[in-house]
């Protein structure tokens, strides 16, 4: 899946000059955490919740001993007051933006967006802002995917061979201690697990092969070390 197919096109912006009440108003208003800060054609920044999180309106700057003060600088110092006391958006903007292609895969985005912290990345083509990817854009097409049909009726065998692939494909799958049968849709596992959560995790990995409309476990754990055997849950 690319970046496009998930991006908002319809992004609202904010220039360096725009009032920091506005930029608030516009985030209560549409519902949004972050705007991209636009100069001319050029995203310069990024103006956030929490660049606004510190102000001194609300009694939230921050508030040091001064042995503390002398040991961050004046710079830092100077830059906190900044923030704080800032009335234009490009006083108090984060001005390090990340951004990413719309051809980028989903999957590099959701990377980039964890490894830096941040909760929407800027999309941008030949330098110019096309749209924006935040966290609700990947929520909703993660229930997209949840919800999708198969095309086609998919049969039997074809649900226990994606099964039994499914799990070949995985470090953690038994797939010597496992056995599948599948019938009108309606999974049962057989076998020996030797830790709880493989029996969690081979109801997820059934769960996701296309066609499958229920899961019945009949697993039966071993201890690894006593031999001890127990019935699967319920029985």
């Amino acid at each position: 899946m690319k970046t496009s197919e998930i991006m908002t096109s319809a992004v609202i912006t904010v220039t360096p000059a725009t009032p920091i009440a506005e930029a608030a108003r516009l985030m209560l208003q549409h519902r949004i955490s972050g705007l991209p800060v636009v100069d001319g054609k050029e995203v310069v920044g990024m103006i956030t919740e929490g660049d606004l999180l510190r102000r001194a309106e609300t009694g939230s700057a921050a508030h040091r001993p001064m042995w503390l003060e002398l040991l961050l600088g004046p710079g830092r110092l100077a830059d906190e007051y900044t923030r704080a006391h800032a009335r234009r958006v490009g006083e108090a903007m984060t001005g390090d933006v990340v951004s990413v292609p719309s051809h980028a895969d989903v999957p590099d985005v959701v990377q980039l967006m964890s490894k830096r912290r941040i909760k929407r990345v800027p999309v941008i083509d030949n330098g110019k802002l096309v749209g924006i990817v935040s966290r609700a854009n990947l929520v909703r097409a993660l229930v997209k995917a949840l919800v999708k049909k198969p095309a086609r009726p998919v049969s039997d065998d074809a649900i226990w061979k994606g099964i039994l692939d499914a799990i070949a494909a995985e470090p953690w799958g038994p797939r010597f201690a496992t056995d599948i049968q599948v019938k009108d849709g309606v999974v049962d596992i057989y076998g020996t697990i030797t830790d709880e959560r493989e029996r969690t995790a081979l109801h997820v990995l059934a769960e996701n092969v296309p066609g499958v409309k229920s899961v019945r476990d009949h697993l039966v754990w071993v201890e690894p070390i006593s031999g001890m055997v127990v019935g699967a849950d319920g029985e």
